[in-house]
């Protein structure tokens, strides 16, 4: 399996994001089919899972991804290699009201609710989900490293942020301690380049969302709205989605996609992309139709 570097953690190279398992279109019908699911993710070598506290069917079961999560490790077996990343900062009401929250309280109450989702004494990667623009993005940054230096959260990561915050939170956190990237990052969603780029120029693990373009119909007609990664994979009797990612993990060492699955086939496909290196001519014929 290849493996890369993630904060403190060596992770493999592709993880699992087990948001479809509890909420979207393709959520998991059966609890069975979830935990199904994270196991057929781990028996292909994952050792990186993705949570967020608001992965829930519905506002009142926030913490339902994480609770599937924890249960599905603590029936597989040893899994103190596997690392899991949960997110907190937005908030889910009643009547499925949504917003940001980066206060200290809130989000020290957010950690402390992931922690007992979670079953965990430390969150292994804590992230900040999406930014609250009336609060100064240092000084929530700064919450964080203190719930680190009390031992809650071991590594420091950021989501949907622009260069200019990843240089914020670099400023407080100092070079090396942020952890990870998470933004949105696909065929069709290429805005995140210029983050993805900055990551590799610090050593700062890249984590795209939604890598295929989306979950459901939108992952599955990837190679009919971009032939080459169709192409291409017949040609090599793979799915364009293994070349997606492939393409993806050619973009440099530091990225770490992370496609969604809510079924275990899906993630088990998504798994042999590490094993397909593109050629120099398939990489181009990739990058030519986006221009």
């Amino acid at each position: 399996m290849q493996t890369r570097k993630l904060g403190p953690f060596t992770v493999s190279a592709v993880g699992l994001g087990a948001m479809p398992l509890s909420m979207g279109d393709k959520v998991s019908e059966t609890r069975e089919q979830a935990i199904a699911t994270v196991h057929a993710a781990l028996d292909a070598g994952v050792t990186y899972i993705d949570t967020a506290d608001i992965y829930a069917p519905s506002w009142d079961t926030m913490g339902h991804n994480e609770k599937v999560v924890a249960e599905a490790l603590a029936g597989y077996g040893d899994t103190s290699h596997v690392v899991v990343g949960t997110k907190g900062g937005i908030t889910r009401g009643e009547g499925e009201t949504w917003g940001r929250d980066g206060s200290p309280a809130y989000l020290r109450r957010a950690v402390e609710a992931s922690l007992r989702a979670l079953d965990r004494d430390v969150i292994d990667l804590y992230q900040w989900h999406r930014p609250d623009h009336w609060r100064v993005y240092g000084e929530v940054i700064e919450t964080f490293k203190a719930l680190q230096d009390e031992g809650k959260i071991r590594a420091i990561g950021i989501s949907n942020a622009d260069v200019e915050e990843i240089d914020v939170a670099i400023e407080v956190l100092g070079e090396g301690g942020l952890a990870s990237v998470q933004n949105e990052f696909s065929p069709r969603f290429r805005s995140s380049r210029d983050e993805l780029e900055h990551c590799g120029t610090h050593g700062i693990a890249f984590l795209p969302w939604s890598p295929l373009g989306g979950s459901g119909q939108r992952s599955k007609e990837v190679g009919r709205v971009y032939p080459a990664f169709h192409d291409i994979g017949s040609e090599r009797g793979v799915s364009a989605q293994q070349v997606v990612l492939a393409w993806e993990l050619g973009l440099g060492a530091h990225v770490i996609p992370i496609p969604g699955a809510s079924q275990p086939a899906s993630i088990t496909d998504s798994m042999h992309a590490v094993d397909l290196p593109l050629t120099d001519d398939e990489v181009a014929r990739i990058e030519a139709q986006f221009t």
